[in-house]
């Protein structure tokens, strides 16, 4: 049946509901735990790695230096030439440091806040703005609520938001940055162009303006099409903004998780800048963890290959999530969901004003969904309409199973808003 709800008699919505709460509550009982809340690797996907953990490493990098002892603050060059080919950056622009990049991300904003950049006040207490593009990533919202940076939010369309709008904001010196995922944004695919990005690099904004660059899944390609990233750092420096961008990578969703090596590309400029504070912080990164994943991958040759892999697992996941979708919501009329070519979410539309609706009936069903909300600063969607979706870690049955069950949420959901209107 594929009548949308909004054309259904009174009667037949309301049969629909007690069938549609029959299901929920077939699902309750059931008792299953299943969880698709984040984009966590899938134990197939780290097993893909598995001779990490057992493979020789030299005590010694190929500029000399023992990896083992302290120093060294821009990592090795073994990995940063490898992840400066994949990402279009000459290898003096990249440092490599520990496991996560979101550490590095904060670590940039605290430095700002605390020291301030490019010899401009620090953002401690002038009420500092960052421009939020939503649907965005939680993580990156809660790092500025948590050193109260306000969040303006805009609309993130089918090549990134609008450039005008950003312009405009960005014209306010009270603004200091942006948040950024250029391809397979999270949670929606989307891919930034380049009409896009050149605008973000040339519009006018505060010296100490930076845009916070994460191409968290860059190499995470779900098809045959597989679109490099761009060459944002030379495209800033074309624009006469060269300190413009932090450009932000990691090995997280490509090797172990937990323990990987992050990367950070940059301008001279805000390399000094970065170090100037991180050497405070700590004596230097993790090198044997670097030289390990440097001759594990080989070289960026390696890095695809191993992405051809984790392909091979993933992509049959988005592929059941599209298809249950289909089957389930299409032509209902109350949900609409984006089909990314690379990345690790789905972004599920529901009827607008249901969205926290549909993950509490989720929860009682024991299918645990990011927050309602959780796609926008401060957890609140205005349209309380958005969902994202993590098909990664769970198996096929168990996706599966929580799949049909979000679709009965949606439907049951979307009856209930119409029967009480």
């Amino acid at each position: 049946m594929t009548t949308p709800l909004t054309d259904l008699s009174h009667d037949d919505l309301s049969a629909l509901h007690e069938q549609l709460s029959s299901e929920h509550a077939e699902l309750v009982a059931r008792g299953v735990r299943l969880d698709i809340t984040r984009g966590k690797p899938s134990s197939a996907q780290l097993d893909l790695n598995a001779d990490l953990l057992t493979m020789d490493v030299p005590a010694h990098a190929e500029d000399g230096q023992d990896i083992r002892n302290y120093g060294g603050k821009r990592g090795l060059p073994e990995i940063r030439r490898i992840f400066g080919e994949l990402l279009g950056v000459d290898v003096d622009h990249i440092i490599a440091a520990d496991n996560s990049s979101l550490s590095i991300m904060h670590d940039l904003a605290m430095y700002a806040v605390v020291h301030g950049i490019a010899g401009e006040k620090p953002w401690f207490g002038r009420n500092v703005k960052f421009i939020a593009p939503v649907p965005g990533y939680d993580r990156h919202f809660v790092i500025c609520e948590h050193l109260g940076i306000e969040m303006i939010p805009v609309e993130l369309g089918e090549h990134g938001p609008n450039v005008d709008e950003v312009a405009r904001l960005a014209a306010d010196p009270s603004v200091k940055g942006m948040w950024v995922v250029p391809m397979y944004a999270n949670p929606n695919g989307v891919i930034y162009d380049e009409q896009t990005v050149r605008a973000l690099m040339s519009m006018p904004a505060a010296p100490d303006f930076r845009i916070w660059w994460d191409n968290a899944y860059a190499l995470h390609h779900l098809t045959d099409a597989e679109p490099a990233p761009l060459p944002v750092l030379q495209w800033a420096e074309e624009a006469g903004n060269p300190d413009r961008v932090f450009e932000l990578a990691s090995t997280s969703k490509i090797t172990f998780a937990g323990d990987g090596v992050s990367f950070l590309a940059s301008s001279k400029a805000n390399l000094d800048w970065y170090f100037d504070h991180a050497g405070i912080r700590s004596i230097g990164p993790d090198k044997v963890n670097q030289m390990r994943h440097a001759k594990y991958l080989g070289d960026a040759e390696g890095v695809r290959k191993l992405m051809g892999a984790h392909r091979a697992i993933l992509a049959p996941k988005f592929a059941l999530v599209d298809d249950i979708l289909t089957n389930r919501l299409g032509g209902r009329g109350v949900a609409t969901w984006t089909h990314p070519s690379g990345g690790y979410f789905v972004t599920l539309d529901v009827m607008d004003g249901t969205a926290a609706r549909v993950v509490s009936l989720a929860k009682e069903a024991g299918i645990s969904l990011t927050p309602a909300g959780a796609s926008h600063p401060l957890g609140h969607d205005p349209h309380d309409r958005t969902i994202r979706l993590a098909p990664s870690f769970p198996g096929m049955d168990e996706l599966r199973e929580a799949m049909e069950g979000v679709a009965t949420c949606v439907l049951l959901a979307a009856a209930d808003k119409l029967l009480t209107a």
